[in-house]
């Protein structure tokens, strides 16, 4: 096995107990011709083990560290791994056939830049990575072991983020054929995934439970779901209750998508549509006197990388500032937060400024996170991306 020495900076970043290698800190290298995606040890700069990683021969991220131990990385070390990924969810309750869930959580979880998740009878996979393109199959075969039911497999890997290891966009159906949208029900709730087409491997599975929380604050209020997608925080409250739904999004395809969704759940009387430039749209809403007792706001990602994060800043703020002027006193604001880049304590900052901003008191009722089958490894805060505040204005 090839060897990577890392420098002193780098020993104390991995003894620190983040996974990732970065390409300042490798002092040197065994050989110049190291494959791309191939399995490397890494040792401190007196020789010391570290860790075994995978490498890449162009991306930042030179090795992410899949064992901390001298272990043969084979076979039976991936299946133990895949075990109890599988088994956590089962414990979670996340056992439904018919329901939704993560089965593998990249990095976080010990598989880097690779994400399984499981809609019904269909798995979807998604490879970030040239080590995981190249394992993509044995840690398929791996799955489908602990998962006897799944009868279609799609390889859904076309994120840009392929293109930070000179990887092409790669989609392909691996097991059985996909015709259409797969149905999905969710406790009380059913929804159809486009697991071609959908957003990440079709669907927002990480906001799950902030969805059921959220639907505890709609009953006798009207709601105001921004950046809708597919609108799920919407129809949740219909479901719970709400008197009446306004999704928004820029997309068309998501507005067909929200109405489907409604009509499935038999709220489609409660539940409409527009398409809006959203941050303009708001302050118009508010300027017409328009006001919800629940205002649900889950934009993407403001800011992929440090660089970017002042500008998010600025831009959580103002959204903020505008979703908090349209709740009623005594109302509720879901604000949530996926830019990896920008911490909770820093997206409160923005929840707080912005209250300031519109002189109106803001309670901070719970900041939660991804669902629970999105594990995030407490030494990688990158895997810890999603914030999701519930706070009530007066």
């Amino acid at each position: 096995m090839e060897v990577l020495t890392c420098t002193p900076r780098g020993r104390r970043w991995l003894q620190g107990g983040h996974p990732w290698l970065f390409e300042n800190d490798v002092a040197s290298a065994s050989s110049a011709a190291i494959g791309h995606g191939d399995l490397v040890r890494v040792v401190g700069p007196g020789g010391e083990h570290l860790g075994q990683g995978l490498f890449s021969r162009v991306s930042k991220i030179r090795a992410r560290l899949v064992s901390r131990r001298e272990e043969p990385v084979d076979e039976g070390f991936w299946r133990e791994r895949v075990v109890q990924a599988v088994g956590l969810r089962a414990r979670l309750g996340y056992g439904d056939p018919r329901g939704a869930c993560r089965m593998i959580g990249g990095d976080g979880e010990g598989f880097p830049g690779f994400v399984a998740d499981r809609y019904g009878d269909t798995l979807v996979l998604q490879s970030g990575t040239m080590g995981s393109d190249r394992l993509r199959d044995t840690w398929l075969a791996l799955l489908l072991e602990q998962l006897p039911h799944i009868e279609r497999v799609l390889d859904r890997s076309d994120a840009s983020v392929r293109k930070l290891e000179d990887l092409l966009p790669r989609v392909e159906v691996l097991r059985g054929s996909i015709d259409g949208p797969i149905p999905v029900r969710e406790g009380d709730l059913e929804y159809e995934v486009d697991v071609f087409g959908g957003h990440k491997t079709g669907h927002y599975l990480d906001q799950r439970e902030n969805r059921r929380f959220a639907a505890q604050f709609a009953a006798g209020q009207s709601c105001l779901d921004v950046f809708s997608y597919d609108g799920l925080f919407g129809v949740r409250a219909a479901l719970a209750g709400a008197t009446r739904v306004l999704c928004l999004d820029q997309a068309a395809r998501a507005g067909e998508r929200v109405l489907a969704n409604a009509a499935r759940n038999g709220v489609g009387e409660r539940v409409s549509f527009e398409r809006v430039d959203a941050m303009k749209d708001l302050r118009a809403r508010f300027e017409g006197g328009e006001r919800y007792g629940l205002v649900v706001l889950d934009p993407p990602a403001f800011a992929r990388n440090k660089r970017e994060l002042e500008g998010a800043r600025r831009g959580y703020r103002e959204l903020n500032l505008r979703g908090m002027q349209l709740v009623e006193p005594g109302g509720v604001l879901v604000s949530a937060s996926c830019s990896h880049a920008m911490g909770a304590e820093e997206f409160v900052g923005s929840l707080r400024e912005a209250a300031a901003a519109c002189g109106r008191r803001a309670y901070l009722i719970a900041l939660g996170g991804a669902s629970p089958d999105h594990p995030a490894l407490l030494t990688l805060p990158e895997s810890s991306y999603l914030k999701c505040a519930f706070v009530r204005i007066d």
